[in-house]
């Protein structure tokens, strides 16, 4: 799940923040829950996002999934900026991109997790989502000029690629693994740079609030589910309690109050240290998906997560200035 402190994040279950776009002084108020005890929350519940999409999808169809996530997760946005007096940005432009970056960031990554863990594991889903800092990386040094390669990064990209094939056990020939599901946990994680390379070009600097922008880009993702989803799901015949009360806590804590926690992480302690996030979410969605779920683990998935991850954190290492 990609986040507001740049390319490289997980679930883009965030705020629409620049990765080098520093908080308005005036939003620094620190907060009485110490930004640490935050920042393992915020692990947790993105952790736990993949268990949630699973048994989600084992009572209803994953754009229902995706369209309840997005609403429920809208619905706290909308109360904290209530709450903070906060206004929707204005400005047909603002909107035009804060639509794309709603499609990129949360409608297509979102519905293809979701669509995903159809037929892989929730653990699978969560180690793919931690390939988000590779491809964005990759990306970067194509579309970003002032990102320039190192031979550190370089190798932690060629690591963290070898982590997936480690992962995905390409020495088997890939045997037992559904290749559609796989592929589409792998595009889902590869959206969010994507996005947030776009967002960096165009709402950077824009002047308006980062929870104003982060609020409008969740209800414009909002609606588009609200369009896609008739046309391809039909109302369901019964209401599965769990399924449903997994869609809600996915919403509220997964999207919603997690983009509200992470956004005060990078507002007191900076995006670098916010986004060190990212290296526990798979360890999290897979010990959760295990211990819960019961879903089988052969060593090289931990193995190929942990090299992912070692690849993941080369890619972040940026080069000494002179």
């Amino acid at each position: 799940m990609t986040t507001a402190t740049g390319a490289s994040r997980p679930s883009a279950q965030a705020p629409v923040l620049a990765p080098d776009q520093a908080p308005a002084s005036a939003e620094r108020r620190r907060p009485s829950v110490d930004w640490r005890i935050r920042f393992g929350f915020l692990a947790l519940i993105w952790g736990f996002s993949f268990l949630l999409i699973k048994v989600g999808t084992e009572g209803y169809a994953p754009f229902q999934v995706t369209f309840g996530r997005l609403l429920f997760g809208t619905a706290v946005l909308a109360v904290a900026m209530a709450v903070k007096r906060e206004r929707l940005p204005r400005g047909a432009r603002t909107w035009g991109h804060l639509a794309v970056a709603a499609l990129l960031l949360n409608a297509l990554p979102f519905s293809l997790f979701a669509y995903a863990e159809l037929t892989i594991p929730s653990t699978l889903a969560g180690i793919c989502n931690a390939t988000s800092p590779l491809w964005g990386m990759a990306l970067s040094l194509v579309a970003l000029s002032e990102d320039r390669p190192t031979r550190v990064r370089v190798a932690g990209l060629g690591l963290g690629f070898l982590g997936v094939l480690t992962v995905l056990g390409a020495w088997q020939g890939f045997n037992g693994l559904d290749a559609s599901g796989t592929a589409m946990a792998l595009l889902a994680s590869l959206s969010y740079p994507i996005g947030w390379i776009y967002v960096r070009r165009t709402l950077a600097g824009s002047g308006h609030s980062n929870l104003s922008l982060t609020g409008a880009q969740l209800l414009l993702a909002t609606v588009q589910l609200a369009v896609v989803t008739p046309l391809f799901t039909s109302l369901p015949a019964t209401f599965p309690v769990l399924p449903l009360l997994a869609i809600v806590a996915l919403g509220v804590l997964g999207t919603g109050l997690a983009m509200l926690v992470q956004y005060g992480i990078v507002a007191e302690v900076g995006p670098t240290t916010a986004q060190m996030v990212t290296y526990f979410i798979p360890v999290i969605a897979t010990a959760a998906g295990v211990a819960i779920l019961g879903e089988s683990l052969t060593w090289s998935t931990p193995v190929g997560a942990a090299i992912v991850l070692a690849g993941a954190a080369l890619t972040q290492v940026k080069p000494r200035t002179r």
